[in-house]
């Protein structure tokens, strides 16, 4: 642009992938291996039905489908019902909004007080999912309550969902990178090895047998902020969806089955008795919820997709998806142990481990000697406790060692993360790791905690993932006692970060998974300089043991994003809290089972109205197939790594018109070389082959024939295909902001962003297009447009979307050859001076926000602050930590 470099080279991704390994994720499968054989063959006779789905469901709310909201008189009379049951005030207080004279009469309702609509829910509103029973579990001698429904039934709800029939999985398969098969993918659960192995044992003694993957995860949660109210609700799930759509509530692709007893046993004064007996309770509730896994596993059940297909369905436990403290519980393992592995607590820190996984054989056959004089010895022999019948010793083809998932949530966030922090602290110390939280600069990823960390308590994993985005550049430049050199401490760092954010992928090749391990093997053997400096004695730690178990666990059931606890927090919300504020919170779980039901049913409806709206469209237009509610969800497809963004902008400007003089002006905007900037681009933009003597000749005699330009402040990027409307990243920038005293309302704001720097060789045909060379980081001072009654003065005949939408930028220096060697970062250096170089480039250019770290040069200075960083510090360090596509982009 106005420097004639060379362009940098592209290093290694991130990691140190391969670049085509680490470009093959954004690209689908070139050779998929099916099972084969009658893997997934429907039962003789059976074949999709017309009569099947909601065509099913429309029989039973309105046989004669006359009316489209039925049981509802009419659409205001559905939609205030599902407002009400979904999002609407108490019950007491929505009767009491009906009661009011003339509101019943008036919107034609056929409900007059919420006992009356609950009516309608629960008597006229089909039930596809069973109903909560009450169970009792036995436990040395004393009967204790719960409530689950049949596992078999919600199976077969999820299964039979009309919104999910599109998407099921019905065999497993391999998904190679290349024709040769020697790069493996992995990604959705059929795809990994676990699934095959059990499709190969059941079609030795079934041929045509259906493997129906049952996910399970449980997780105790607090009901109340302040009273010791909890709920231990365990969510099922299958692998037969895809995890795009198990992991997003509104695809009611989870569902609740159980809440297991809170009883803490006080009674029992002994604490070692209680938990036993706390573990051989949690074991007998799940052996009541899982017995029917066992005959159905072996031999099969019939199961009925939407379509109305019927297959031999065999529902085998897959995967166990909990914290710690759950999976040392369904294991039987002691708490400090590794509950995969025979690594005792004392060994934990040994890299790489050498004890085996725990035997399952071994387990059952210790099991069998319960009620044996060698009952407890022979469970110590193998490490784990004597529990009274665990619930998955009768489960077929269940190996509950393997079933126990990678967690990013608790294991990582909550885990290893939240250790680093703690260790980072201890040697920078609160007051410098506060000093240089507090002054980095914003962004659109990146919170600021203006009060600094060290006085947080009770971190979420929320706020874990927010520090992780950060946390490398509060080690830059630290300096160590006696000048020890920090090369380790910054790749043990580095190491752990790298391990983090390639453990997300939500696509793994057998390359990156290699990459995953060295990332570990890098910290391993970095780790010894935490105990130097006094952070640490040991790393006797169970989560950042079980990292060793990431790419193997990958390999079995794919990619992390299958089993993230993430999700069962999130179900938290509507399963167990939503449906206690529902009660009258007395005797409240028979009310919060009633609830969910409900609005189970009314979610259900709404998507069955969905559909009718759909097909009432499809039917006025003459040739067009009906379509079902989930045509607005994409097939399965490889996820968008790249993540491509798109520029929204709003309709109208934030400011319609700002003077020359305002933009131009260090105290307001700072566009300084505006003018000049948007000359040269205007004239390069008409005469693409001119010199740059040339450009700057013409440029200076260009003039314009307005004062005043209309401003946005804010530009927003979107990727509506993967990403409905959600605002993924964003750029801010404004001046600062006062009131009509002159105190300061909002700081001035400006972020720096990722441009695509061109030697503006413009093609002209059917429209413009353009070679681009590299990117390049700059400050964005402006976004404007051009007065449109004076586009085609100054560029006639270019296409007015060209210009409709222009960017002023300050550059920072280009981007290094290579990364720098301490940090494994690239470095840049604000250009001032008679260096400042400025660019007007459109809009389409900014490929993304950027973040960067600033280089401390030692102590955070005191002048410097978040607001101001930009500005006072001369040289800075990009952040590719700043967001997983960020991470996966910059390289």
């Amino acid at each position: 642009m106005d420097v004639d470099e060379e362009p940098s080279v592209p290093g290694a991704a991130p990691g140190g992938v391969k670049l085509d390994a680490h470009i093959q994720l954004n690209h689908s499968p070139l050779h998929v291996v099916s099972f084969g054989g009658e893997a997934g063959k429907a039962i003789e006779g059976s074949t999709p039905s017309a009569f099947s789905g909601y065509k099913l469901y429309a029989s039973e709310v309105d046989p004669g489908e006359k009316n489209l909201y039925a049981p509802f008189a009419s659409r205001l009379d559905w939609e205030l019902a599902q407002w009400a049951k979904l999002r609407g005030p108490s019950s007491t207080a929505f009767t009491e909004l009906l009661a009011i004279e003339g509101v019943y009469e008036q919107l034609g309702l056929s409900y007059k007080n919420t006992d009356k609509l609950n009516r309608i829910v629960d008597n006229k509103l089909p039930n596809r999912r069973p109903a909560f029973c009450r169970c009792e579990a036995l436990v040395g001698g004393e009967k204790f309550t719960m409530f689950c429904r049949d596992i078999l039934e919600c199976a077969r709800a999820l299964w039979g969902d009309a919104e999910h029939t599109r998407y099921l999985c019905i065999t497993p398969e391999r998904h190679y990178a290349d024709a040769n098969q020697t790069t493996r993918l992995y990604h959705n659960l059929h795809t990994g090895k676990w699934w095959w192995a059990i499709q190969e044992k059941l079609e030795e003694e079934n041929p045509g047998a259906t493997v129906m993957p049952i996910i399970l995860s449980l997780d105790k949660t607090q009901l109340t902020m302040f009273r010791n109210k909890t709920a231990y609700p365990v969510y099922l799930t299958i692998g037969n969806l895809p995890k795009e759509i198990r992991r997003k509530p509104s695809h009611r692709g989870q569902i609740l089955l159980a809440y297991l007893p809170t009883s803490w046993l006080e009674h029992i004064k002994n604490k070692a008795a209680r938990r036993r007996t706390l573990a051989n309770l949690f074991h007998a509730c799940m052996s009541v919820v899982t017995e029917p896994l066992h005959k159905a596993g072996i031999d099969s059940v019939q199961m009925t997709s939407g379509d109305g297909v019927t297959r031999p369905c065999h529902p085998v436990l897959a995967v166990y998806v909990g914290d710690y403290p759950e999976q040392v519980l369904v294991t039987g393992t002691y708490t400090g142990d590794c509950p995969i592995c025979e690594c005792p607590h004392n060994d934990l820190d040994k890299y790489p481990c050498t004890h085996e996984p725990h035997n399952v054989d071994e387990a059952l056959k210790a099991l069998r000697l319960f009620r044996t004089a060698d009952y407890n010895a022979a469970c110590s022999q193998i490490g784990i406790k004597p529990i009274q019948r665990p619930f998955w010793e009768q489960l077929p083809y269940t190996d509950i060692y393997r079933s126990i998932t990678p967690d990013i949530l608790h294991q990582l966030l909550q885990g290893v993360i939240k250790h680093l922090l703690s260790w980072l602290t201890d040697i920078l110390g609160n007051d410098e790791i506060d000093a240089r939280v507090k002054r980095l600069p914003p962004n659109h990823s990146i919170r600021i905690f203006h009060k600094g960390i060290s006085g947080l308590s009770r971190i979420t994993g929320t706020e874990h993932k927010q520090i992780a985005r950060f946390i490398l550049g509060l080690v830059v430049d630290i300096r160590l006692p006696d000048g020890e050199s920090t090369e380790d401490l910054v790749a043990a760092t580095k190491a752990l970060l790298d391990f983090l954010y390639i453990a997300q992928y939500s696509v793994h090749s057998t390359t990156t998974l290699e990459v995953l391990d060295t990332a570990l093997a890098e910290f391993h053997s970095r780790k010894a300089i935490f105990v130097n400096l006094g952070a640490r004695d040991n790393f006797l730690i169970p989560k950042l043991h079980m990292l060793l178990y990431y790419t193997h666990a990958i390999k079995l059931y794919g990619t992390t994003d299958n089993y993230n606890t993430e999700s069962t927090e999130r179900l938290h919300i509507d399963f167990a809290k939503e449906a206690y504020r529902a009660s009258n919170h007395k005797n409240e779980f028979p009310q919060m089972m009633q609830w969910l039901e409900r609005r189970e049913k009314v979610l259900q409806h709404a998507k069955f109205v969905k559909w009718c709206m759909l097909r009432a469209e499809s039917q006025e237009t003459p040739g067009q197939a009906e379509p079902t509610a989930a045509d607005e969800v994409t097939c399965w497809r490889p996820p968008d790594m790249a993540c491509t963004l798109n520029h929204h902008m709003t309709k109208w400007p934030t400011r319609n018109t700002v003077s020359i003089a305002e933009l131009t002006s260090a105290d307001s905007y700072g566009a300084l070389y505006l003018m000049p900037a948007l000359g040269r681009f205007i004239v390069e933009l008409n005469s693409p082959n001119l010199t740059r003597n040339q450009i700057e000749e013409r440029a200076v005699q260009l003039r314009f024939p307005f004062t005043s330009l209309p401003v946005f402040h804010t530009i927003k990027f979107r990727n509506t295909a993967y990403f409905s409307n959600d605002t993924l990243d964003s750029i801010h920038v404004r001046p600062q902001r006062v009131d009509s005293n002159g105190n300061l309302v909002a700081p001035a704001r400006f972020d720096t962003a990722l441009v695509v720097e061109l030697r503006l060789f413009w093609v002209l045909h059917d429209g413009i297009g353009l070679i681009l060379t590299y990117m390049r980081v700059g400050q964005v001072r402006a976004i404007f447009s051009l007065p449109e009654k004076h586009l085609h003065a100054l560029s006639p005949g270019l296409p007015i979307e060209v210009l409709q939408h222009l960017v002023y930028i300050e550059w920072f220096s280009k981007f290094t050859t290579r990364p720098d060697e301490r940090y494994q970062m690239y470095k840049i250096r604000r250009l001032t001076g008679a260096a400042r170089i400025a660019s007007v480039v459109p809009l389409r250019y900014i490929e993304r926000s950027v973040h960067l770290y600033p280089k401390w040069g030692g102590t955070a200075p005191s002048h410097w602050s978040s607001e101001n960083v930009l500005a006072e510090c001369s040289a800075f360090y990009v952040n590719l930590y700043k967001e997983p596509h960020s991470y996966y982009n910059l390289y």
